[in-house]
Formats: structure tokens, sequence, C-alpha cells
């Protein structure tokens, strides 16, 4: 009699990834979500594509879930509202190698998913709808977005961030998803779409745009134009230090170049150059404060946030910490030297001394200016501290810490 064996287990059925999952946040849109995800369905199908259509409800409480549910979505709930905090969860619960982003208000035909698929084959890694490059049907944007919000947001990030984006605000796109631990995207709200690019383009991602259709949307619209353009545009000085610090700064060292010049030597044009001399040390005073923070803010970029920055770190490498701080520290002492010396020379000559007045201005300016540097220069190396550890390596067996 032939033993018994034990019968093998047979081996697990792998669920096959989908090449793509559509991404729909959704917040009380039962008029139309439904036709949004059968829509979705239908362009997978036709094109070939094996894919997900996932829905993201937002709290919604309408029935938008079942709604979705029955059309056949895979609906997962974020209770946290907003936009980003929708597509956050959209695309931790996403599976496929692709993601495409939609809304569930019939504004975006969703016919174009095989379009945006294409182009990420092809090797772009964000694509991009542009609605002012393809058509906005009549209704389907308001004037004031169309001809002043959206084109201005767009010019600021293309000017901050070197992209060229025609329509920076569509809310149809697509991505890889092997991307999204690299773009470590935060926002919470609609400036999600904003981040999104900003981190592109900081990552040296390929950006591509395709035209597409925007159409009326069905229900009531969730965005309020004015506290979102502020979040907008707030996120976008807040990623670029350069313009919110370093070109104000130097702007204002200019100005306070140009009025210390006229101030001494005379030819403002006023009969006491005094009140001149005093605006041009405030300029100089903030400006310099301005240039340094944006110091501080890219070094922290670089140090502690991953983020490339090949002019600081050049600078970095070729300007070390004693050097700033003799610079700083010689231009506070002569500061402070100049000043002293004015001040003898005014209580001598008595209370009309114009030149001694104008000149203590001056030299008190530069040693205000002088202990900045050196103070600043200290702050910079408190920041890197933990960037020098790593450079530096592990410690060895017998390192103290």
């Amino acid at each position: 009699m032939e033993a018994l064996r034990t019968p093998r287990p047979l081996p697990a059925v792998e669920l096959a990834e989908p090449l793509v999952s559509v991404v729909i946040p959704c917040l009380n849109e039962a008029a139309s979500v439904g036709e949004c995800v059968r829509d979705a369905r239908r362009a997978l199908d036709d094109s070939g594509l094996s894919g997900e259509v996932l829905v993201v409800d937002n709290g919604s409480s309408d029935g938008s879930a079942a709604i979705a549910t029955e059309a056949g979505a895979r609906v997962v709930r974020e209770l946290r509202r907003g936009y980003g905090s929708a597509y956050a969860t959209g695309f931790g619960e996403a599976r496929g190698r692709f993601i495409v982003m939609a809304d569930a208000d019939m504004s975006y035909d969703l016919a174009d998913i095989p379009r945006f698929v294409e182009e990420l084959q092809a090797g772009a890694d964000i694509v991009m709808g542009s609605r002012l490059k393809g058509r906005i049907h009549d209704g389907a944007m308001p004037w004031l977005h169309r001809r002043v919000g959206n084109p201005f947001l767009t010019g600021v990030l293309n000017l901050f961030f070197g992209t060229r984006i025609s329509d920076a605000h569509c809310g149809m796109r697509a991505l890889r998803r092997d991307l999204l631990p690299r773009l470590d995207l935060q926002a919470t709200g609609m400036e999600l779409a904003s981040e999104q690019l900003i981190r592109s383009s900081k990552l040296g991602l390929e950006i591509r745009e395709i035209p597409i259709a925007y159409l009326p949307r069905i229900g009531r619209s969730k965005l309020s134009p004015l506290p979102d353009g502020w979040r907008h545009l707030r996120l976008l000085l807040v990623h670029s230090p350069t313009w919110l610090f370093i070109v104000p700064g130097a702007a204002l060292l200019v100005l306070a170049a140009i009025a210390g010049a006229l101030g001494l030597t005379g030819t403002a044009g006023l009969n006491d150059e005094l009140p001149t001399l005093l605006v041009a040390s405030m300029l100089a005073i903030v400006g310099s404060q301005l240039v340094q923070f944006g110091v501080f803010a890219r070094s922290y970029a670089v140090w502690h946030l991953g983020e490339r920055d090949l002019l600081f770190d050049g600078i970095r490498r070729r300007i070390s910490l004693e050097t700033v701080l003799t610079a700083g520290a010689a231009v506070a002492l002569a500061g402070t030297a100049a000043t002293t010396v004015m001040v003898i020379r005014w209580w001598n000559q008595g209370i009309d001394a114009p030149l001694e007045r104008s000149l203590t201005v001056a030299s008190l300016t530069l040693a205000v200016i002088g202990v900045q540097i050196v103070f600043g220069a200290f702050l910079l190396s408190v920041l890197g501290l933990r960037q020098r550890r790593s450079e530096a390596g592990p410690p060895g067996p017998h390192a103290t810490l």
C-alpha cells in the first residue's frame, strides 16, 4: 500500500498589478461621480489598458460613495477634508504603475486617459492637461480664473522654478507611481497642484503637456478663489527662498546704496541730509537681513530636505565659516571704530557738524551689518551640523559622540 502523502498546497494566486489607477477625489458629487466612474472604466476597456478606478470619498453625505461603488469603482474613505488629503489617501491605495488624476464633476473628458498613459509610456514623468491650449467650453471657467488668477499663478510658478507650463492648475494630470516617495507631497488643500509641479521641477523630472477639453462642471464648485489662490501663492514663495528673501533683500541693498550716496554727497536736494541717510541705513540693515534669511532657507532645504542647489553647494565648498566670520568681524570693527571717531569729532565740533553726523550713520550701519554677518555665520554652521556629521561618515570604534 502506497504511503499517504500530504498534499502540497497550491501556490497563491497573485493579483496582477494594474497598469493604470484612475484616482478621483469626491465630496458630495452624487449627480456626477457615477458617470465619471463609468467614463473612466470605458476609456480603460476601450483602449485595452488594465486598470482600476479608485474613488476617494472625502466625507460625502449624499450617497456618493455608494453610487461610485455601484458604477464599478473601488471606494476608500478619507475623513480629513481637503483636496490634498484625499489624494494622499488615493495615492497610498493606488496599485497601478501609472496614476491618472481627475475630478468627479464631469469637467474633464475621461476618454483622454489613454493619451496621458501614452506620454508616460513614452518616457514622461509627469503629464499635465492644458485647458488653455485645448478647448474651454462656455461656462466652464470663470473669466477671472481664466484671464487673471490662473495665468498669474502659472506665470509665478514658471518664473520661480523654471517650468514651462501653460496651465499649472489643471486637475487632470498623470504621473508614475514610483515617483511618489521622491515627491514627498505634504499639501492638504488645493495647493497640492502647485506643490506637485514645484517638487517635480526641483527633482529635474520631465513634465509634458497635452491639450484637453474643459467642460462645465455638474454641481457646486468647492473652490474658494481668494483663500485657495493665496495658499497657492504662499506655497510658491515658501518653496523659493531666492524670490521670497534674496531678491527683495538685494533690491533693498541697491536702494540703500543709492540713498546713501545721495545723502553722503549732499545731492538729495534737502536742507538736511540726515533723513536720507537714516532711510538708507534702514534699507541696508533690512536688506542684508533678508539676504541672510534666504541663505538660511536654502541651506535648510539642501541639508534637511534633500533638495539640490548647485549654487549653494559651490559657494559652500569655496567659502568656509572662518572666512565669513573674519569678513563680518572686519566690517563690524571698522564700523565701530569709524563710529567712535565720528562721534568724538561731532561732540568736539558742536551740534552743527553735518559731515560727522552723516558719516556716523553710515559707519554705525556697517557695524550693525557686520554683527549680523558674524552671528548669521554661526547660525548657518548650526544648520549644517548634521550634514557635516553625515559627510564625515560613521564614527570609528573608539570615537565618542
